[in-house]
């Protein structure tokens, strides 16, 4: 929040103070603890009637700083805290050097000069990568007697700042006014589902403020060259993440609050939904699996959306019985046909339901302060909301599903979890104010761990729509509720990009978008973004999504992109697992693989897929698409054309194409059966070639459909006009040079070395 009217003035009713000077240090061997007067101190009447910050110093892991600054250290801390899995002790080296005092994490340096006015300077291979200055380190009252504590942290010129969560406002941060809050807000406002206190800069470093409960940023936009965060607080602790790339800023990021867990390969395939308030029942769900398999679109899951259950009694995890007489006997029967189920759920108990009854009376539902379960109209009639800081009530609540998951129901979409109310009493004592944005982890973690007890490690997977710090360890999560046009669509892959830039691995969005209905333009062109995306779901509200609805062109082209993502599922999984390992995105904003390049710096409207492709989704009626091409000689991986770059492009693509490039020296792995997601993948595996320069070496792991390792590897070399490959795999295999329709060579099972002729046509 904004605290200053302008440069020189406070807002009315406020009163900052900032830290003025180092008047004491204590320097241990990982630690510096540092006390600042908020004034210049010139006698020993100075020390008196007036504040002392302490600002403690550590590292958590190599190449990480925390800083936390305390006012008043007596306030009660009642929680909820993030956890930090990857946080370690005795990291970090302390020296002094006369007045001038460091704390060294790997390249990262925290720098105080002692005699100097108040100044943090966090240093790495020479430069100064941010500092804390002037109103670097304070705290703020207001008229109402609210207590803020403030962090601000320099912006150099031209630094671009990019994060903060899934925000569906521009892409770079730079001059917005941010509330870390969790909202239930769709797509076309400033509100997010997934609010995340970290960002990261393209100068080499990010920063994660370690609260859950409500962070305000200004971004450039209180002060415009720097990034300021506050917390309603007596302390405040922030952790400053070295890269120097921002991929490697991601890999610490997520390495101290938790990497994404791996989803199952059988969920890259195309999911296919009732919608949310259509008319269905298993008639409808058949007709809807027959007409996809007679059109020859393979589908992997289906998931039935809310009314599964009987209206005004969500969540009692009972299947209308007026819709569904035979549950077991319907999963069963769609698993014949090689269909996984996915099943909605949220954490609301509608008053209708036996299970309100059951939750008010064993104390498993949120209280207000004078006892009474908290309850609300909005959404269901009289509902409640479950309490997942008692662990009695996370066994009520996963005893439900349970049930769902012996009748075959293979995973969740945990939807909700965002309108967490505050003026309420948690079963554990945590303060509500942390406690709403925190709600949505314990609510997915509770979900995500019961599936993975169940169905084992691997197999575990949510689709999840709130989030918050750490929540990228309980994969997928989708963009929630957008409308059905380009605007929408556009929209959602800038949120996308963001949440891929705040440490979470793997994203979907409802291909067609959800409110309203898409022409058959829009619904074309979102199936080609949603089948180019690590998860792909076809879902409305109060329309079906099945593709014959919009005419033959959609279904030929929802077929065809199903098959090709079918096809890139070793390259998909691959990237999948790089997200597991690294916290690096299966989805990729441009700056992430380009860092060097300033084109790139505002890109939202592309990005890559992976390491080797670059996708540029049509957003036009007459398919028209402006894009832009890093350096080097790329190809179209669907038409075979070759575009140079570095420069921008402007193009039109009829209905059944769009951009999707492959990076110059890329070999991209497609599977031989483009039937289902996953096959046995090294077994007639074609490696696609594209411009691979005269000299240039690459390696390519094909994974192991049974987990995180590799079923095969590949290593190939260009020397002139020859390309030697080398393999363990133990199949047969393809080698193919450019587009589709380039030079293709067949090898034998068994052949662990090729040297073959290199030619583009």
């Amino acid at each position: 929040m904004k605290f200053t009217d302008g440069y020189w003035l406070m807002r009315p009713g406020h009163t900052a103070r900032y830290a003025a000077e180092v008047a004491d240090v204590r320097a241990e061997d990982h630690r510096l603890t540092l006390y600042a007067p908020v004034k210049r101190v010139r006698g020993r009447g100075d020390t008196l009637n007036s504040p002392l910050l302490t600002v403690e110093c550590w590292s958590p892991a190599e190449g990480v700083i925390g800083v936390r600054t305390t006012h008043h250290a007596g306030a009660v801390r009642p929680g909820p805290e993030f956890a930090l899995p990857g946080a370690e002790q005795g990291v970090g080296t302390v020296r002094r050097d006369g007045t001038v005092v460091e704390l060294a994490s790997g390249d990262l340096t925290l720098r105080v000069d002692t005699a100097a006015p108040w100044r943090l300077d966090f240093t790495a291979d020479g430069r100064v990568l941010t500092s804390a200055g002037e109103r670097g380190t304070g705290f703020v009252t207001d008229a109402e007697g609210r207590h803020f504590v403030l962090g601000q942290l320099s912006l150099g010129v031209g630094e671009s700042v990019y994060g903060l969560g899934e925000r569906f406002t521009p892409l770079v941060r730079n001059g917005q006014s941010v509330d870390i809050w969790q909202a239930d807000g769709g797509t076309s406002s400033e509100q997010a589902y997934k609010n995340v206190p970290f960002h990261l800069t393209d100068r080499g470093y990010g920063v994660f403020v370690n609260h859950p409960g409500r962070v305000g940023y200004e971004v450039g936009s209180e002060a415009v060259g720097q990034v300021q965060f506050s917390v309603e607080d007596q302390s405040l602790e922030y952790f400053v993440v070295h890269g120097p790339t921002p991929k490697r800023i991601l890999e610490r990021y997520t390495a101290l609050t938790g990497r994404p867990a791996l989803p199952p390969a059988w969920a890259l395939g195309l999911w296919l939904t009732t919608s949310f308030t259509t008319d269905y029942d298993e008639a409808t769900v058949n007709r809807f699996v027959d007409g996809m398999a007679e059109r020859g679109i393979p589908l992997s899951v289906f998931h039935l959306d809310c009314f599964w259950m009987r209206a005004y009694q969500w969540c009692d995890f009972e299947w209308d019985a007026d819709t569904f007489p035979d549950p077991a006997g319907m999963l069963a029967r769609l698993k014949e046909r090689g269909l996984r189920i996915s099943a909605w759920i949220n954490p609301y108990i509608a008053q209708k339901s036996a299970m309100f009854e059951e939750g008010m009376r064993e104390g498993h539902l949120v209280r207000r302060p004078d006892g009474s379960v908290w309850q609300w109209d909005l959404w269901q009639p009289g509902m409640a909301l479950v309490d997942f800081t008692d662990p009695a009530a996370r066994a009520w609540y996963t005893g439900r599903l349970r049930t769902l998951l012996d009748q075959g129901v293979d995973c969740f979409k945990t939807d909700f979890g965002e309108r967490i109310p505050t003026d309420v009493v948690w079963h554990d004592g945590s303060d509500p104010e942390r406690m709403h944005n925190h709600y949505t982890q314990l609510y997915n973690r509770t979900v995500f761990e019961l599936l993975r007890e169940v169905r084992g490690e691997g197999e575990a997977l949510l689709f999840a729509r709130s989030a918050t710090a750490g929540g990228q360890q309980y994969p997928v999560h989708w963009g929630g509720d957008c409308e059905s046009h380009f605007n929408a669509m556009a929209e959602s892959l800038r949120g996308g990009l963001s949440l891929g830039l705040s440490g979470f691995g793997f994203w979907s969005h409802d291909i067609g978008g959800f409110e309203g209905t898409p022409t058959p333009t829009v619904f074309t062109r979102w199936v080609q973004f949603g089948l180019l995306s690590s998860h792909s779901r076809l879902h409305g509200s109060t329309s079906y999504r099945v593709p014959w609805d919009y005419g033959e062109e959609a279904v030929e082209v929802t077929r065809a992109f199903t098959l090709l993502k079918h096809r890139l599922a070793p390259y998909l999984q691959r990237a999948a697992q790089q997200a597991h390992t690294t916290g690096v995105p299966v989805m990729r904003a441009m700056v992430l693989e380009f860092p060097d390049d300033p084109a790139v710096t505002t890109l939202d409207r592309q990005y890559m897929l992976g390491d080797d492709l670059l996708v540029a989704p049509v957003f036009t009626d007459d398919g028209t698409v402006e894009y832009y091409v890093p350096e080097g000689p790329w190809t179209n991986v669907l038409t075979g054309a070759g575009i140079t770059g570095p420069r921008w492009v402007r193009e039109r693509h009829e209905v059944h194409t769009l951009p999707l490039l492959a990076r110059p020296d890329s070999v991209i792995p497609l599977g031989a059966d483009d039937q289902r997601p996953v096959s046995v993948w090294q077994d007639g595996v074609e490696l696609r070639v594209h411009a691979f320069a005269d000299g240039a070496e690459r390696t390519l792991a094909i994974p192991d459909t049974e987990g995180p390792g590799e079923a095969a590897r590949f290593r190939l070399r260009r020397r002139g006009d020859r390309l030697h490959v080398t393999t363990d795999s133990r199949h047969p295999w393809r080698l193919r040079v450019g587009g589709p329709d380039g030079p293709l060579h067949a090898c034998p099972a068994g052949t662990g070395e090729a040297d073959l002729p290199y030619a583009e046509d």
